[in-house]
């Protein structure tokens, strides 16, 4: 046994004695997916103020994407997509979820887990799920067995929050079941009322000790920090905001450790850097940018610690890595965590225009690397139009699996791209923005749709949502979209309008 120091925790992880070649030779496959990470977040696509040497070191010896985009510019469906291959405008239900939404993903759904698990891989999720669990919206027994769960879609083992750090309920589901379940506090949840006796932060501000809310978030008051939703119980199965990495990646190496032997694919979805952010204490103080500063170090820990496993293992050479983020960047998300005050200078955004939410460029762009060094031998830099709607029918063609099925949205022949082969890539990206309005991407040209709607997201963040009752067209030789060409391309615009009432005639919500 080998001890892993992890600050205030000390785990104790099966580890081999020396690194082993896998004895299955086909890859492995991680995919990395961070929360409300920017495209300029990360130091190699130029941020400041915060090192994030392990992400780098994926860019170092793999490809570093500039026009890689996620489904959504919200959570719920960019995950949606990326795991089934479908517009989540497919389907009712894919907004931001509720922390007791029942399950998105319907068991007859093909998910890429189900792909991977079907050609005999170990398959595992570890972190924000925010895809619903149960049969039903609000009527789960969080005390029992919750069905539909992750191993209903592909996955073999999970070890997820039910939504995101934000929402209760504030504990672990491992593999449908509450981990840690302390039997003396019996859970419940509720998205409609609160339940008698329990504090609130609107109602007892003095029980924040650990984080104040800026905007929302003063429901209910889980380790010193208010959320969305009210929640009873719990007892020791409560997570601490501040282990909440530390929980996720010890749990991913530890399925890691224990099938070095066989092909395996992990979906490794982290909480950074998506609110409330309160990493550990030995990352805070650790930048010039606060808790969101120090969220984003956080996370490129998680990441050196997956790739220290893999290399423990003998398994880096022949693990494809995919590390990208689920939507653009939000500064002030709910808690008065001084993120926008801290900046000094970091522009999580990238100068992209937007963020999350958002139908201009930063809420869809974003960081995108791929790390294979079996076959990516030395880093490189592709302005290949990308999409995580490919996700499933990439992995397809990456294990040469003869299909009769593909996913419903994604594009074939797409793998050459993300492995650098392709320096052209798609011929067209479809955006979602919170709205549901649809965007798309063709070449150099992004056009916004007409659409209703505020043009500043109306709750709390400082966002330019894009909507517009205007048509709006952009050529992205100016990246921050500040220049509005419809009236002078009005062919370009009916051609892409064209393809979005294609992709979307009725099923559009």
């Amino acid at each position: 046994m080998k001890k892993i120091n992890l600050g205030i925790l000390s785990l104790s992880l099966a580890v081999p004695a020396a690194a082993q070649v896998q004895n299955d030779e086909r890859p492995n496959v991680i995919l990395i997916y961070a929360d409300d990470l920017g495209y300029g977040d990360l130091q190699c696509y130029g941020a400041k103020n915060v090192a994030t040497p392990n992400v780098n070191r994926l860019a170092d010896n793999g490809i570093r994407f500039t026009n890689a985009y996620s489904v959504a510019s919200t959570s719920t469906p960019s995950r949606y997509g990326i795991l089934t291959g479908e517009y989540p405008f497919r389907k009712q239900g894919t907004d931001v979820a509720a922390g007791d939404a029942a399950m998105i993903i319907s068991p007859e759904q093909q998910t890429v887990a189900d792909l991977f698990k079907e050609a005999g891989y170990a398959t595992a999720a570890f972190g924000k799920w925010h895809l619903g669990l149960g049969a039903e919206s609000g009527k789960q027994n969080w005390n029992a067995p919750l069905e539909p769960a992750l191993d209903d879609i592909g996955f073999e083992y999970s070890y997820i929050m039910a939504a995101t750090a934000d929402r209760v309920p504030c504990v672990f589901i491992e593999n449908g079941m509450v981990a840690d379940y302390d039997s003396n506090f019996p859970i419940s949840v509720s998205y409609h009322k609160n339940f008698e006796g329990e504090p609130t932060g609107k109602d007892n501000p003095e029980m924040l000790y650990n984080q104040r809310h800026s905007h929302g978030h003063d429901m209910s008051i889980v380790n010193g920090i208010g959320r969305i939703g009210f929640m009873k119980g719990g007892g020791k199965a409560l997570w601490k905001d501040e282990n909440i990495a530390y929980s996720i990646t010890s749990h991913a190496i530890g399925f890691i450790n224990e099938n070095k032997e066989k092909p395996f694919f992990i979906y490794f979805a982290t909480n950074d850097i998506h609110v409330p952010r309160f990493p550990h204490e030995r990352f805070r103080g650790t930048t010039e940018m606060g808790m969101r500063g120090d969220a984003i170090a956080q996370f490129d820990w998680c990441v050196g610690e997956i790739i220290k496993t893999l290399e423990d293992n003998g398994l880096l050479e022949n693990t494809l890595i995919i590390l990208t983020s689920d939507n653009g960047p939000v500064i002030d998300d709910g808690y008065d965590d001084k993120a926008k005050e801290l900046l000094n200078g970091h522009d999580p955004m990238g100068g992209l225009r937007g963020g999350k939410y958002s139908s201009f460029e930063a809420g869809t762009r974003v960081p995108f690397i791929v790390h294979y060094p079996k076959e990516i031998k030395k880093s490189e830099v592709s302005e290949a139009l990308v999409s995580q709607i490919d996700f499933f029918n990439v992995m397809t063609e990456f294990l040469d699996i003869n299909q009769e099925y593909t996913s419903l949205d994604g594009f074939k022949n797409e793998l050459k791209a993300w492995m650098g082969k392709d320096r052209k890539g798609r011929k067209y990206v479809v955006q979602m923005a919170q709205n549901h309005n649809l965007s798309i991407r063709m070449g150099d040209w992004k056009y916004i749709p007409p659409c209703e709607g505020p043009a500043m997201i109306p709750w709390g963040p400082e966002i330019e949502t894009g909507y517009s009752k205007e048509p709006q067209l952009y050529h992205l030789s100016s990246p921050y979209e500040n220049e509005d060409l419809s009236e002078k391309y009005p062919k370009r615009i009916k051609k892409m309008q064209d393809i979005i009432e294609k992709i979307s005639p009725a099923e559009k919500q």
